[in-house]
C-alpha cells in the first residue's frame, strides 16, 4: 500500500515544483531565439547595423498625443547609441500642470537633420512626468506648537487635519534605454513583449526594425518625487540614457507590467515603490538570490504558521510557558502594526504584521484560558483555573517580570519624554504610537527573557514549540537580508537583528537541557504520568 504523505511533505513538494517552474519561466523571458539563417526572408534585421546618424529629442506636452502644443526641453545632436550620458535640464511647467494637472514627455529617436514630426523612420515613446499622491502631513512640536518648515502653499486639509485629496507630484528622473546589440529576430518566433516596442519597415526584400526604445518606469521612485503647487514655475529633470541587453529589456517589461497590474488592484504609488526598489536598487544576480531567499521565506513562514497554530490548538496546560511573554508579544505586535500603519509602510510589511497580531490575540485567549459566551444578549468572559504546576510556572514568570520592570519602565518613560520635547510629530496619537513602538523595538527583547528564566528554573525546554521556533529562526536570519532590501523604518530594521541573539540563547538552552521523558512535553504531558503497568511473571 502507499505510504501516508504528511501535509508538510506535500507543501515542500509543491514549493519545489513552484521554484522549478519559475526558473523555467524566467529562462524563457531572458532568452530569445535568434534567426538561424541571416539571409532568410524570415529574419528581421536591426536598423542600427547600418550605423545611421541619429538624434534624440524630448518634448513636453499636456496631452499624451501631443495635441494642444508641445515644447522642446532637450535635444542630443550627435546621439551615439553606445554612449551613456546624464543631462540635467530645467522644465517650465504650464499653468494647467501647476493647477494639479498632468504633464507628459514625448521622447523621439530620429534621423539627424530631420524634424521628428516629419521623419517616417522615427521611434517615440510617451511617459508621464507627473503622478498623483497624498503629500506628507505637516509635523509640529507638541510642546511649543512650532511647525516644521513646509512649502508655502499646502493643499486643503480635512476636518481631521489630513490631506483630503491627492496632489500632482513631479518625477525628477527620466531614464531611457535602447537595445544596442545587433540581434536578428525570427519573424515566426518574435516575443510578444518585444513586439509592442518594435516598429518595422520594408527595405527591398528585407524586414528592418527600428531602434528598440524603452522608458524605464521602475526607476521612478517616491524619494525622487517633488510636490507641485501653483507657485512652482520650473522644476529640474535628470535625463539618463544607457544601453540595455535584450534579455534585461524583456525582464524589465514584465516587471513593469506586474507593477502596473498591482496598481490596478489598489496598490498605491508608495506600495509599488517598495517593489520597484527590489528590482532597481539591486543587480540581476543579487535579484535572483533575492527571489530564492524570498521563496524560502514564504515556505518557512507557512510552516512556522502551521506548526505554531497546531501547537497552540492542542495546548492544554501552560506548564513551563511564560504567560507574561505571550501577553507581551500580543501587545507588541499590535503596537508595531499600528506604528507601521501610521508610517504608511508598504503592504508587503503591513499585511503580515496584521495577520500576526490576530494570531497573537488568539494565543492570549488560549494562554489565559479565556472563554467567550453570550448571556442574555450580552458578551461574558470566563477565565479557567490553573493547576499546581502552572502556578509554579507563574511564580517564576512574575519574579522575572519584577526584575525587568526596574529597568524597563524608567527607560520607556524617559524615552517618551525626550521624544515629546525634542522630536516633531503629526499628532498626539503619532507621538504615543512612536513612543510605544520605540519601547518595543529598543527593549522589547527583554520581555523574551522571562521565558528564558522559566526554562532555567525548570531546567527544561520540552514545553516549547520547537518546530515553529526553528522555522521562525530561519526566517529571522532571512529577515536580516530583507532588512537591507525592502524600505522600512530604521527601528523595525534593527529589531530584525535583535531577535537573532534571543534565538541563539534558546538554542543554547536546547543543548544545555536535553530531552528527558520525565519532563512535560510540548503538549503539557509527561510520559511518567501514564499509569505503570503491572509486571507479570512468565
Amino acid at each position: 500500500m502507499f505510504q501516508k504523505t504528511s501535509f508538510t511533505t506535500l507543501i515542500v513538494g509543491v514549493f519545489i515544483v513552484y521554484v522549478l517552474h519559475t526558473c523555467w519561466v524566467m529562462y524563457g523571458i531572458v532568452y530569445t531565439k535568434p534567426c538561424e539563417n541571416p539571409k532568410s526572408d524570415k529574419c528581421i534585421n536591426p536598423y542600427l547595423a547600418g550605423k545611421p546618424r541619429l538624434q534624440l529629442s524630448i518634448y513636453t506636452t499636456v496631452r499624451p498625443n501631443g495635441e494642444g502644443g508641445h515644447s522642446l526641453i532637450h535635444r542630443e545632436e550627435e546621439f551615439d547609441v553606445q554612449t551613456r550620458f546624464e543631462r540635467l535640464v530645467n522644465v517650465s511647467l504650464p499653468k494647467k500642470t501647476r493647477k494639479n494637472g498632468t504633464l507628459y514627455a514625448m521622447v523621439f529617436v530620429h534621423q539627424a537633420g530631420m524634424s521628428p514630426w516629419q521623419d517616417p523612420r522615427q521611434v517615440h515613446m510617451v511617459t508621464q512626468l507627473t503622478t498623483y499622491m497624498l503629500p506628507k502631513p505637516p509635523e509640529v512640536s507638541l510642546i511649543t506648537g512650532e511647525d516644521e518648515p513646509q512649502q508655502q502653499e499646502r493643499p486643503s486639509l480635512g476636518g481631521d487635519g489630513k490631506v483630503d485629496r491627492p496632489v500632482s507630484h513631479w518625477r525628477s528622473r527620466l531614464t531611457l534605454n535602447i537595445v544596442a546589440e545587433n540581434f536578428l529576430f525570427d519573424r515566426e518566433a518574435l516575443p510578444s513583449d518585444v513586439h509592442r516596442y518594435m516598429k518595422v519597415f520594408q527595405s527591398g526584400r528585407k524586414m528592418v526594425y527600428l531602434p528598440l526604445l524603452f522608458i524605464d518606469q521602475l526607476s521612478n521612485r517616491v524619494k525622487d518625487l517633488m510636490e507641485i503647487n501653483s507657485s512652482t514655475t520650473e522644476l529640474p529633470l535628470t535625463i539618463s540614457y544607457d544601453t540595455i541587453a535584450l534579455g534585461k529589456l524583456r525582464f524589465w517589461i514584465h516587471m513593469q507590467d506586474a507593477v502596473y497590474s498591482l496598481q490596478q488592484f489598489g496598490f498605491t504609488e508608495k506600495d509599488a515603490d517598495e517593489i520597484k526598489g527590489i528590482f532597481v536598487d539591486t543587480n540581476l544576480y543579487f535579484l535572483a538570490l533575492t527571489f530564492f531567499v524570498a521563496a524560502f521565506h514564504l515556505l518557512f513562514d507557512f510552516l512556522a504558521f502551521k506548526n505554531d497554530i497546531s501547537f497552540w490548538k492542542q495546548k492544554k496546560s501552560m506548564v513551563g510557558m511564560s504567560s507574561k511573554a505571550v501577553l507581551w508579544r500580543c501587545f507588541s505586535t499590535i503596537v508595531i502594526f499600528l506604528y507601521l500603519l501610521d508610517e504608511q509602510t508598504s503592504l508587503l510589511v503591513l499585511i503580515p504584521a496584521g495577520i500576526g497580531s490576530l494570531i497573537e490575540v488568539w494565543k492570549v485567549k488560549k494562554a489565559f484560558k479565556i472563554y467567550f459566551m453570550w448571556k442574555g444578549g450580552k458578551p461574558t468572559f470566563l477565565f479557567g483555573k490553573s493547576d499546581e504546576s502552572e502556578r509554579r510556572t507563574e511564580e517564576y514568570d512574575s519574579l522575572a517580570m519584577k526584575y525587568l520592570s526596574y529597568l524597563l519602565y524608567p527607560l520607556c518613560v524617559g524615552g517618551a519624554v525626550y521624544a515629546l520635547v525634542f522630536v516633531k510629530y503629526k499628532s498626539w496619537y503619532s507621538w504615543l504610537i512612536n513612543s510605544l513602538v520605540n519601547g518595543v523595538y529598543a527593549f522589547g527583547f527583554l520581555f523574551m527573557l522571562p521565558q528564558l528564566f522559566v526554562n532555567y528554573k525548570l531546567k527544561s525546554v520540552a514545553h516549547l514549540p520547537w518546530k515553529a521556533f526553528m522555522y521562525k529562526a530561519f526566517n529571522t536570519f532571512i529577515d536580516d537580508v530583507f532588512a537591507f532590501i525592502i524600505t522600512m523604518p530604521t527601528s523595525h530594521r534593527l529589531a530584525c537583528f535583535r531577535d537573532d541573539a534571543v534565538f541563539l540563547i534558546y538554542l543554547y538552552q536546547r543543548w544545555l537541557y536535553p530531552v528527558d521523558k520525565t519532563r512535560v512535553n510540548e503538549y503539557g504531558v509527561s510520559y511518567d504520568e501514564d499509569p505503570k503497568k503491572k509486571i507479570h511473571k512468565d
